[in-house]
């Protein structure tokens, strides 16, 4: 499949009417809140922000949460904090699963509103607490977060004032609730490199892009940007790999006989010795998915 091929494959009705339904929801939930906190696959900062999400949540205080970095090279992933923080954005690092970086989170929504609080003791508002919502795409650990974050694993519910009974507020500790929003909004897909990369991470079906054409381009990038890290996962020399690139026909012939060495070393052999390429695109998205190759970011600020 050539590049002409998977930017068609891109161009579908992205937006259905349940997505549509959810982004008015929340709207509507946001006059309830006092901050957004925006979750992002630390991998891919940029594909998986929603751009949806930086129209309607203008005028709300907001943190960045670039979650997964521990599967993120960990010197991008400074880059990206100063990338936000240049922008006025706070940002933290976080890894759901361990719970690195959860206590920054809290502490920061915390400083975030520490002026407002302020005011408010002085009009006499004592006791109210920092209202916030978390908003991120589908597979950047929203769930996971939201678990670790309120120390439990089933969402606690309590019925405010004025609230109606679907809001699920958790509390966080003594100063901060949550509100758990239900659905999530998807990203467009405006450009080929986009669906690439939410594909690489699996936040899109496999349906909107080939396996074997995700695989490809990802084998792509990692032979142009992390060739040790694929070289020392998969047992390829790499003088060989160097030969194929420079072998004087199409790039895309060089890349995908590669990834069939790939096939042929973890055994992907079909009869007539050929390789199963649908076996060996799933090994090669796995293994970047679990952080098997290494800590990788494929965009970088």
């Amino acid at each position: 499949m050539n590049n002409e091929q998977c930017a068609n494959k891109t161009n579908i009705n992205w937006y259905p009417g349940h997505m549509a339904k959810t982004r008015k929801q929340i709207q509507e939930d946001l006059k309830l809140v006092d901050i957004v906190v925006e979750l992002l696959d630390a991998r891919i900062p940029r594909a998986s922000q929603n751009p949806d999400i930086a129209n309607i949540t203008k005028g709300k205080k907001k943190l960045v949460v670039l979650n997964k970095c521990d599967l993120a090279d960990e010197k991008e992933n400074k880059e990206w904090i100063k990338f936000f923080e240049n922008k006025g954005i706070p940002a933290v690092l976080t890894d759901s699963n361990s719970g690195k970086g959860i206590e920054e989170c809290i502490r920061k929504i915390e400083k975030l509103m520490q002026e407002e609080k302020e005011n408010q003791i002085q009009k006499g508002r004592i006791g109210r607490k920092i209202r916030v919502m978390i908003l991120g795409i589908p597979n950047v650990g929203k769930s996971s977060f939201i678990n670790r974050i309120s120390k439990r694993t089933t969402a606690g519910v309590g019925n405010k004032p004025g609230v109606t009974k679907q809001k699920q507020w958790i509390r966080i500790n003594d100063k901060v609730e949550l509100l758990d929003t239900p659905g999530v909004l998807w990203p467009k897909f405006e450009s080929e490199e986009v669906a690439l990369n939410l594909a690489f991470t699996g936040s899109i079906k496999e349906e909107v892009i080939e396996r074997v054409e995700i695989a490809y381009q990802l084998t792509k990038f990692l032979l142009y940007n992390y060739r040790k890290m694929l070289c020392d996962r998969y047992k390829l020399d790499n003088e060989w790999v160097e030969k194929i690139l420079n072998q004087d026909q199409e790039e895309n012939s060089n890349i995908y006989e590669i990834m069939l060495e790939i096939g042929r070393k973890r055994g992907c052999i079909v009869s007539g010795g050929n390789i199963d390429e649908e076996k060996t695109s799933k090994i090669i998205l796995d293994e970047f998915k679990n952080g098997k190759l290494g800590k990788i970011t494929i965009e970088k600020p």
